[in-house]
Order: structure tokens, then sequence, then C-alpha cells
């Protein structure tokens, strides 16, 4: 078993929430923030299930900025923050 540390973020689109995580290019959405939280969870586990029965999971994280070394998945770049700003336009 792999530790992946991973960035969830999670909005609010109408009476849905959307789960994402930036790092791994997934989104998921649930009828609660804990479902969709939860969903983006099961989504990366079978995808990373799924490639690495492929033999194509050390391809993706590399693509997407992640080695792997021994039972660990270590990003080559990280998620400093993030912050809301006002943009003035037209």
């Amino acid at each position: 078993m792999r530790k992946l540390n991973v960035t969830i973020e999670i909005w609010k689109k109408g009476s849905l929430y959307l789960a994402s995580a930036p790092e791994l290019d997934f989104i998921t959405q649930g009828k609660t923030f804990e479902e969709a939280k939860k969903n983006l969870l099961e989504v990366i586990k079978i995808q990373f299930e799924e490639m690495t029965e492929m033999g194509t999971l050390e391809e993706y994280l590399a693509e997407y900025g992640f080695i792997m070394e021994n039972d660990q998945i270590i990003p080559q770049k990280e998620i400093m923050g993030f912050e809301k700003s006002v943009v003035l336009v037209g």
C-alpha cells in the first residue's frame, strides 16, 4: 500500500458539491460536502488500483509531477496555498 498526500478542493455548484484533487486532475461530485470528498478518495483509490494492474501508474504519476520511491509517492512540486482576490475587469 502506497501513501499519497493530496490537496482536496471542494466547491458548491447549485445543489451539488464538487471535489477535486488538482495535483492529479481528478474531480467528483456529491449531494453533500462529505459525499463529494468520499467519492473523490474512492475514485483515486480505484484509478490507482487499475493503473497499477495495467502497469501505467508510475508513468501517470511522473506526468503529474510525482516520483515513486519504495512505498511512497513523492511530489516534485507542492501547492503552497490558496487565496481569494478581487480583480477589476472591463
